[in-house]
């Protein structure tokens, strides 16, 4: 992977996946630029737990946040999302490999079993 995640921004991505309403946000933002009150209205919840919830979203780089006179205007950032997917992947590909190697070891076996001349196979 060009641009391996560390633990932390991976734990960071995670945490900021794991919520409801920052996977609305994200959701949102993924059709475009928005303002925090727009983002917010949306939800029955008050404007300051939204603002945390979007500050963990900038945290794990999501979103960012660039102000325009008054008003903060978000937009998405989907590359960490592309760089968690490249990890999944590979993590993937690695237990595939460990699940096809031990399943070729308990094909040898049953192989090399006395029980497999009998017609006897594992379930």
């Amino acid at each position: 992977m060009k641009n391996a995640l560390t633990a932390s921004r991976l734990d960071n991505l995670f945490v900021a996946l794991a919520d409801e309403t920052r996977r609305a946000i994200l959701a949102r933002l993924s059709s475009g630029e928005a303002r925090v009150t727009e983002v917010a209205a949306p939800f029955a919840i008050s404007l300051n737990s939204v603002s945390k919830h979007i500050r963990i979203l900038e945290r794990a780089g999501l979103i960012t946040r660039r102000r325009s006179g008054r008003e903060h205007v978000l937009r998405l950032e989907p590359r960490p999302l592309a760089e968690a997917s490249d990890w999944l992947q590979s993590r993937q590909r690695d237990w595939t490999g460990r699940l096809q190697r031990l399943q070729a070891l308990l094909d040898a076996e049953d192989a090399a079993s006395p029980r497999h001349s009998k017609g006897v196979r594992r379930p």
